[in-house]
């Protein structure tokens, strides 16, 4: 494989880790920032969308505008801002400023979010194999880089200010130096023939509506994220009484065999197709969130939240990655939608569970979930564009 190739890939690589590092950065530090303004958690949950709109803004801008100047220059510009914008939210002492800071980081981070996906994407094309998921892995890497960084800085009893400077700035340095490694521009194919079969194709004179429906199937596998992001760990202590101890080991499962998913999930799509890792990992989902709602026991509760992390693994990424090449010129303006709208399924999963527990329990919520996952399964044939796709999954071709 060309060195330049492999040093785009491992550039690409080194932002992820970034984008998780500060992200992961700003969400451990979220009770320090909050006792500093003096804010309740109800004005905290009006903030955070505050910032969940700064990143939709982003991906709307940056998708485009990577199309139009390359992502060598939008994915390290986007890292540089993201990573200097990252100190703002520590700064402020009022909810207004915290307000103006968290919509910066936010439109700051949506950025680097498509504009990475979206290079992400003609770094896969150039290999001729899927090579999305393992992309997304890393940014769980970055997570737990912050989380032992905020731990390290916490035992300096140092404000949230300091941290988030030093690994801003750090930052910095690091968008910088990986730039020069990235591809100037959507690359042809270089991988073998029986690679390029493999890779995610086009939808033809379908596109736009193929995106949308791209589109509408990451905001339900996103909604599911964010709902077990939030709602894993209450789970296991308000409806089977787990100590907190054990409740942490809820999202801990989850976020565990997501991340394990998908590391292997490349090397099965080659073998099986995209669509099969979306119909068997939503249908795995599935099953996972169904073991949750009727768990008795704890260690049941948490084999659920395994299968449901290890099922919705590689889902995003093949949803992404099909947005991409569904057409290779308008690449980071498809990841954007399709991003864009999973983000808002994202902010909007643990909102919507909660609302529904005023309805229902909490476990008896878990049914929308179940719901969603069943939906994304039995409409994965959206990835299953050519006859090639359907006998790897060796399904018949009028499925």
């Amino acid at each position: 494989m060309d060195r330049t190739l492999r040093a785009a890939r491992v550039a690409t690589f080194v932002y992820f880790v970034l984008c998780g590092t500060l992200i992961g950065t700003w969400v451990v530090n979220i009770p320090a920032v909050e006792e500093r303004v003096g804010i309740s958690h109800a004005t905290l949950g009006g903030l955070l969308v505050v910032l969940g709109l700064g990143a939709f803004a982003g991906m709307q801008v940056a998708g485009p505008l990577t199309d139009r100047l390359g992502a060598r220059v939008v994915v390290p510009a986007s890292g540089v801002l993201c990573s200097a914008t990252l100190v703002l939210p520590g700064l402020p002492r009022d909810p207004w400023t915290l307000a103006a800071a968290l919509l910066l980081f936010g439109f700051a981070n949506g950025c680097l979010d498509v504009a990475m996906n979206a290079h992400a994407v003609h770094v896969e094309k150039a290999y001729g194999r899927p090579v999305m998921s393992a992309f997304h892995a890393t940014f769980s890497v970055g997570g737990v880089l912050a989380a032992l960084v905020a731990a390290a800085v916490a035992s300096t009893d140092v404000g949230p200010a300091v941290g988030m400077g030093a690994t801003g700035a750090l930052g910095v340095a690091v968008a910088l130096a990986a730039a020069r490694a990235l591809l100037p521009a959507a690359p042809p194919a270089t991988g073998t023939a029986e690679e390029a079969e493999h890779a995610p194709v086009s939808g033809g004179g379908n596109a736009r509506r193929r995106i949308w429906g791209l589109a509408a199937l990451a905001m339900m596998v996103m909604l599911c994220e964010g709902a077990a992001n939030d709602w894993s760990a209450l789970h296991l202590k308000d409806v089977l009484d787990a100590s907190a101890t054990v409740a942490a080991f809820g999202y801990g499962t989850f976020a565990a065999t997501m991340t394990v998913g998908r590391l292997t999930a490349d090397r099965l799509a080659v073998r099986v197709g995209p669509a099969a890792i979306l119909r068997y990992g939503a249908a795995t989902a599935a099953v996972g969130i169904a073991i949750v709602s009727l768990a008795p026991w704890t260690w049941a509760a948490l084999l659920g939240w395994g299968l449901f992390g290890l099922g919705l693994s590689g889902c995003i990424p093949q949803l992404f990655s099909a947005a991409g090449h569904a057409d290779p010129a308008a690449a980071g303006a498809n990841v954007s939608r399709v991003a864009g709208l999973g983000y808002i399924g994202m902010l909007a999963g643990p909102a919507v569970i909660g609302w529904l527990t005023h309805v229902v329990p909490l476990d008896e919520a878990f049914l929308l979930l179940l719901l969603l996952c069943v939906t994304v399964s039995a409409a994965a044939g959206i990835l299953r564009t050519t006859a090639a796709d359907r006998a790897r999954e060796k399904v018949p071709s009028g499925h």
